[in-house]
Order: C-alpha cells, then structure tokens, then sequence
C-alpha cells in the first residue's frame, strides 16, 4: 500500500514493478495504480509464461521484463518507456492565460513569474482547464480526461484539487480570480480583467 501512495503523492516517471510483492500480488497492484495514475509500469519479474505477460499488458502494464536482467537491459526498457509515454507533439507547447504560463513538455507552471509547485494531478487539472481557457469544464469531462476514471467516481477530488490550485494562484473560492466554479456544472479558468 506504501507503493500506491507513493505513486499518487511522488508523481514517479516511471514504476518498475515486480509480481511476486510479499504482502499483495504485483497484479493486484498493477489494478490499483491503473485506478489512480496513468504513469507508465514495467513489469520486472521471473514470472516468464506467455499467458502471464499477455494478461498484464492487457491489464495496463507498458512493457515486461523476464529476470533475470543486466542492468543496462533494465535502463534501456525504461528509456523506451519513458519515450512512448511522452508525446512529442507537445514537447514545447506553452499555454498562457493572464499571469499563468505552463509549459506542458517540460511539466513547469509558473503565476506571474513564479514558479508553481503543483502535483502531477494539479498539473493536468490546471493544464486541461487553461487549454480551454473561459470554457466551462464539466465535472464528468475532469473525472473522465484528467483523472481517467468513469463517471461515478468521487467528484469530492475535483473541489480538493481546485482548492489547492486556488490557494497557489492566491485566491480562494469566495474571490476567484482565474479558477471560477459553476454550480452544478464544473470550473472554468479565465485570465483575470
């Protein structure tokens, strides 16, 4: 379980994991980050049937490696991991609303000359809310594209993480400057007039 909060409160680039974990199946663990992260996983294990390695690919896992390994063999596959998991096309994108300037490839977000310190998850709320800047964003479209969560799930995270983000831009709910909530609808991020 230390495994998974670390995951959600580390933001790792990436989690080499192994099946054969002491306290809980490395299969069950692989469920568990695919519920709350979409930070890519590779499976490091001598778990070596074909079935085992079709079942966790299909169950999210991003590459498999049979021990034993080198070292060397172990930082390649990550290399390659972390490739594929980074979108080239957005490797410098910039996105500025009023004061507020993210850079998306290289996951810094800065207010009024100042960087933020966001958590991966304030990162891709504040990121999705600002490339759709005045545009009410519903709370199932959040749950569904910066969470990857079906709709059902707890939208109590959407009003943590919006209140988070509105204390590092110095605001709070009763005074919005950027981050406006729509009752019963979602948030939208507007530049300040």
């Amino acid at each position: 379980m230390t495994g998974i909060r670390e995951v959600t409160g580390w933001d790792p680039d990436v989690v080499v994991l192994d099946l054969g974990l002491p306290d809980l199946d490395g299969s069950v663990t692989l469920s568990m980050i695919r519920a709350v992260s979409r930070v890519p996983v590779l499976i490091a294990t001598a778990r070596d049937t074909e079935y085992e390695i079709i079942r966790m690919l299909n169950a999210g896992a991003d590459d498999y490696l049979i021990k034993p390994f080198s070292a060397d063999h172990l930082a390649a596959r990550i290399s390659a991991v972390l490739r594929r998991a980074t979108p080239r096309e957005h490797a410098a994108e910039l996105i500025e609303v009023g004061g507020l300037r993210l850079d998306l490839g290289a996951r810094d977000a800065s207010f009024d000359g100042t960087p933020l310190r966001l958590s991966k998850r304030e990162f891709d709320l504040l990121a999705y809310l600002a490339a759709r800047p005045g545009r009410v964003v519903g709370r199932r479209e959040l749950l569904t594209e910066v969470w990857h969560t079906p709709y059902g799930g707890d939208d109590q995270t959407i009003d943590v993480h919006v209140s988070w983000l509105r204390r590092k831009l110095g605001e709070s709910a009763a005074q919005p400057k950027y981050l406006h909530t729509v009752r019963g609808v979602g948030v939208k991020l507007v530049a300040p007039e």
